[in-house]
């Protein structure tokens, strides 16, 4: 749709043509949201044209200004200050907005991705452990980009890699093997993902006293590593599984199998789904014939020992190794499959990777690669590097045992949610489902909020107890002012009220609260596209926090269904309603779920 800020740009270049006769576009004028400290709702910003010769920033402002509110009905007056022309719309444009915002269905929507497909890959959890806070992080990343993209028209897909095989699993499944339990999940009474860490986090422990012990005996910590017995018997397993061995192949089998049934239940909890799941252990062959394809074409090379390697050093990496000399591939190995594969069944335009910044380094490198390769996907390739994610205590570990299973936080966000709501006391009547479906609403939706409204590249510490405060920068406070726009519109299904029409002028002039509340509206579609150009969803959750804060302002200052005048009620009654339509599809964007009650 085509926005007020559209407008004043067409209107102001076409009144640059008429005034001084010079010819600018309409993209090349700058126009801002006013600064709250000024008088204004949308500031025209002169300086520019000042190249043309048309007289200082300020005399340029007061014949735009004067030129614009003579000709534009939307406009009610303007001011200027230095370099600055703010200007003012008039109370008949604000109503004409909400009525046209409320029932336009495009005002969600933005068509300027349309006829690109994106393919945005998250998530790339390991069979080895279960998810944790880490991966939580990942999650809620990749799901919000891809309904962001989505929103802004392209033909958004979600895929998930499993790194199924390699060292990491046969780890868990030595350590598996050397207890001969024979333990299953049911037997243990866990999840399958929770069992198989547990015998991760064990080999680790019996490698540790393997190193120490040969440290003892006068070897170095190099030579103790590479010797340790786990380490020699994890290279014996991970050769017979590359080898087909049946008994080994049937040991992974198993234990996935227990990750992938856990994971799932995770994914659920989370409303997460994907249209596709790659599997590492069905690719990695394939990236083996990539690699010889960039050898017998000079573009790898390889070592006396038999390895495999790209030269990156000339671009200012280093070399890089892709197969190793007894033959098993590495994690980039089947990163260049899985390119092709992707690009093989949705020739997308865009593929984003959603990957932690410890991996930024593998990235350039797989990146460098594929244009090397000259790969028709090349150029879009992104990948979105986000920070670390750290409790108060510190840094996790996957090895010490010392992550935070996300299973295990989504359980405390939902306790800590009950004990909140209960101690406000506002839930009389609900019955004990709607109940827990409240707490698990809030509870989760604290968690993703707290994890979304960092932008994605900072690095972050998460705090349970300040995510969940209910009068905060958090899911909760939006997802309460949700509830008060459901709340009005209950109560005005009750009362006779007329449809709202923005011919009917108001029997009060508009405060500044209102203003406020809908100038924030209005730049939901550019909120919106910034959002997919930058990868950054943290834009759209901090916008749906500063829509909230602004409509708890119109709440208290402008009472809704409480006035005596019934044209500025149903106004009112309009612009709450938008606001919450606002509030409901921001927050859908980025996963999280509103209440209607609470």
């Amino acid at each position: 749709m085509t926005t007020i800020p559209d407008l004043i740009q067409q209107a102001a270049a076409e009144a640059v043509r008429t005034i001084w006769g010079v010819t600018v576009a309409p993209a090349d004028l700058t126009i801002n949201e006013t600064k709250k400290e000024f008088t204004g709702d949308f500031t025209l910003v002169t300086f520019p044209l000042t190249k043309h010769k048309l007289g200082s920033p300020e005399q340029i402002g007061e014949k735009l200004g004067a030129h614009l509110v003579a000709s534009l009905e939307l406009l009610s007056g303007y001011n200027v200050i230095k370099g600055f022309l703010n200007l003012s719309l008039s109370d008949t444009a604000w109503l004409g907005f909400v009525a046209s915002a409320a029932q336009t269905p495009d005002f969600f929507r933005n068509t300027w991705g349309a006829g690109q497909t994106v393919v945005v890959e998250y998530c790339s959890p390991n069979t080895n452990k279960p998810l944790h806070l880490g991966h939580l992080r990942n999650i809620v990343l990749g799901y919000a980009l891809r309904e962001i993209m989505a929103a802004n028209g392209f033909h958004a897909v979600p895929v998930c890699l499993f790194n199924d095989r390699g060292t990491n699993i046969s780890k868990s499944m030595l350590a598996w093997q050397r207890a001969g339990l024979n333990e299953t999940p049911e037997q243990a009474g866990v999840k399958g993902d929770k069992l198989v860490g547990n015998y991760y986090v064990k080999f680790a422990q019996q490698l540790k006293a393997e190193v120490a012990a040969l440290q003892a005996e006068g070897l170095s910590p190099e030579a103790a590593e590479a010797q340790a017995p786990s380490n020699l018997a994890i290279r014996d397993m991970t050769v017979r599984w590359e080898a087909g061995d049946p008994d080994t192949r049937a040991l992974w089998k198993t234990m996935n199998g227990w990750v992938y049934t856990a994971m799932e239940d995770t994914f659920r909890r989370l409303g997460v789904n994907f249209e596709r799941y790659y599997y590492e252990s069905d690719i990695y062959l394939k990236g083996k014939e990539t690699v010889q394809e960039g050898l017998e074409n000079g573009i790898f090379f390889q070592k006396p020992d038999g390895s495999i390697w790209v030269d990156l050093q000339p671009d200012g990496l280093d070399q890089k190794l892709l197969l190793r000399s007894y033959g098993t591939s590495v994690y980039i190995t089947q990163d260049l499959a899985l390119a092709d594969e992707k690009y093989q069944a949705y020739r997308m335009d865009r593929s984003i990777h959603v990957v932690g910044n410890e991996q930024d380094y593998h990235f350039k490198v797989l990146f460098l690669i594929m244009q090397k390769l000259h790969k028709p996907f090349a150029s879009g390739l992104y990948h979105l590097s986000y920070g670390m994610v750290e409790l108060p205590t510190g840094k996790m570990k996957s090895r010490e045992g010392t992550v935070v299973d996300a299973d295990d936080l989504l359980d405390e966000m939902i306790t800590q949610a009950a004990a909140e709501t209960q101690q406000l006391g506002k839930t009389e009547g609900m019955d004990e489902h709607a109940l827990q479906a409240l707490y698990e609403t809030l509870g989760i939706g604290a968690l993703k909020y707290f994890l979304l409204k960092v932008d994605p590249r900072k690095r972050m510490v998460f705090d349970p107890n300040e995510s969940i405060d209910m009068h905060g920068h958090t899911g909760p406070f939006i997802q309460s002012s949700y509830t008060r726009t459901a709340s009005i519109r209950r109560k005005a299904d009750t009362q006779a009220l007329t449809a709202f029409s923005p011919d009917l002028p108001l029997e009060e002039p508009l405060l500044d609260a209102e203003r406020q509340v809908m100038r924030t509206v209005m730049r939901y579609p550019q909120t919106l596209r910034e959002a997919a150009e930058t990868y950054n969803p943290a834009l759209i959750a901090n916008y749906a926090y500063e829509l909230a804060k602004d409509y708890n302002r119109f709440y208290h200052e402008a009472p809704v269904l409480r006035t005596a005048f019934p044209h500025t009620s149903t106004f009112r009654l309009a612009l709450s309603s938008l606001v919450g339509d606002t509030l409901r599809e921001s927050l859908r964007l980025i996963g999280i779920n509103v209440p209607e009650r609470m």
